[in-house]
């Protein structure tokens, strides 16, 4: 818990901030119990928005017998689709690194390796804090029963104090160490003070969570089971009960209601864009969860072929319960051997208009704004080469909210109004510009606006050889499928 006299300054300016933003109203009080005296304190509760980052209640609790206070922040908007995991290398003697913002949901974990240290979630609250504040906040949670701790197991009071001293020269920024948030939520962050652009220092993942993350964040991971310990409901129970379509070939009802059919819950640009090359195939359902309120809903997936490309499976889902929408796109068909950079030069407004896949393995990179994607973020999505450019910018946008806000340096706001007026340059073609979408796995698209592909001369398509690292972050290194292959050799010789 932090002290009380920092505290008090922060209850104040909230109080006054609430007050004169939305009146009395908007800050709530109540009456609750001090945990160190047992009389009863004020906590004051204030629901809020993070300009462009998340809707959230800032707790602080004040009590005026024994002058205890604690704050904490909880998450009030809605669960992310993925997990994420933020690292952050923090070099020795850099203390600006450590004073960079860091928002720790209930859920999350911090690591730091170097040390073989973790906080666990139920260690510290969600806070709204730096790097710096969570080690030093920590230190002081292990240091406030290290009395007791001589008392009753001397030998393991001195290995934290030894302990302690090194965690506070991290702290103090005196050696070099790494800084790991690891949310299932997604609804943590740390600050990235390069926005736009790539950060050398900070690297961001998002994952899928796995069923015990699920149920630690208290959604339902399995249907509900019988005597006979065989699901209650099947796929067309689920099916019906979310008010889906049954499973139909798209011949059976023409053409346009089967498109409609694989587009249930997409965005509009990406119904044009998947019934520009749609095939008699067979739109298939499965049972799944909301990724935003954990109900059942229903899954549509169907596997076709685009010219010029590859086989690929479209998934498409929709909760009537909350109306979350996702759909995604995932490539069909072996792993290729190669990777794929795809470049392309933009000269005018109909290549804006260019159809694009971007796999979730791939990277996009835009030099003229110094924009860089990692590879993960966004997801597999269908689109045009101008919607691809504004989803990331809306992205950058909702992330990185701390450069937005009231309290933001002004050299940063001018950063970020730079980089909107950039953008709108780029998208009105008042200058040509280049799209590079990097793909270890070959799974992105870029239409070419030839017949041939090969007659594009702005469309440029390299194959390459993946490095080491790509193929170890991809998993492909230890994957063994030699027993496979002779089976499947076997089977085809006979």
């Amino acid at each position: 818990m932090a002290n009380s006299g920092d505290e008090g300054r922060v209850v104040t300016d909230l109080r006054s901030a609430a007050e004169s933003a939305g009146g009395d109203e908007a800050l709530h009080e109540i009456e609750s119990l001090c945990m160190r005296c047992g009389e009863n304190g004020t906590t004051r509760l204030l629901l809020t928005t993070i300009p462009n980052f998340r809707e959230v209640v800032l707790m602080a609790f004040e009590c005026p017998h024994c002058n205890e206070g604690n704050n904490e922040v909880q998450f009030a908007g809605q669960l992310q689709p993925k997990g994420c995991c933020y690292r952050l290398e923090v070099p020795q003697g850099q203390n600006e690194i450590l004073n960079r913002q860091v928002v720790k949901s209930d859920s999350a974990t911090i690591k730091i390796p170097e040390l073989d240290f973790e906080i666990p979630p139920e260690a510290q609250r969600g806070t709204l804090s730096t790097v710096e504040g969570t080690i030093m906040r920590a230190v002081e949670e292990l240091q406030a029963l290290q009395d007791e701790r001589k008392k009753v197991d001397p030998q393991k009071a001195e290995a934290i104090d030894q302990f302690l001293v090194k965690l506070r020269s991290l702290g103090s920024g005196e050696a070099a160490f790494t800084f790991v948030l690891d949310d299932p939520a997604g609804n943590s962050f740390i600050e990235n003070l390069h926005a736009p652009s790539s950060d050398p220092l900070l690297s961001a993942s998002f994952y899928e969570r796995t069923s015990d993350q699920q149920a630690a964040l208290g959604f339902l991971v399995d249907p509900p089971t019988g005597e006979s310990g065989e699901p209650s409901q099947n796929a067309s129970t689920v099916e019906a009960n979310c008010g889906g379509l049954p499973k139909v070939p798209h011949g059976s009802v023409g053409a346009v209601a089967g498109r409609r059919a694989i587009a249930q819950g997409n965005p509009d640009e990406i119904a044009a864009t998947l019934c520009r090359y749609t095939a008699p195939e067979e739109v298939d359902t499965l049972p799944s969860t909301c990724g935003a309120c954990g109900a059942a809903c229903v899954t549509r997936f169907f596997a076709t072929k685009i010219p010029y490309f590859r086989e690929v499976i479209v998934m498409a889902a929709s909760c009537d319960l909350c109306g979350y929408r996702n759909s995604e796109l995932k490539p069909g068909g072996e792993i290729p051997a190669k990777g794929k950079k795809i470049t392309l030069h933009l000269q005018t407004v109909k290549d804006l208009s260019r159809d694009v896949i971007k796999s979730d393995s791939a990277a996009v990179k835009v030099p003229e704004l110094e924009l860089e994607l990692s590879m993960g973020t966004l997801g597999g999505i269908v689109t045009t080469v101008e919607g691809l450019i504004v989803k990331i910018c809306e992205a950058l946008e909702r992330v990185h909210g701390f450069q937005l806000g009231d309290s933001t340096n002004e050299w940063k706001k001018k950063k970020w109004d730079d980089f909107q007026q950039r953008l709108s340059k780029l998208l009105s073609l008042q200058e040509p510009w280049t799209l590079i979408i990097d793909d270890a796995l070959a799974a992105s698209f870029v239409a070419p606006s030839t017949d041939l592909i090969e007659d594009d001369s702005q469309l440029l398509i390299e194959d390459y050889e993946r490095s080491w690292e790509q193929n170890e972050e991809l998993g492909l290194n230890d994957m063994d499928t030699s027993s496979a292959d002779i089976a499947y050799n076997t089977t085809s010789t006979e």
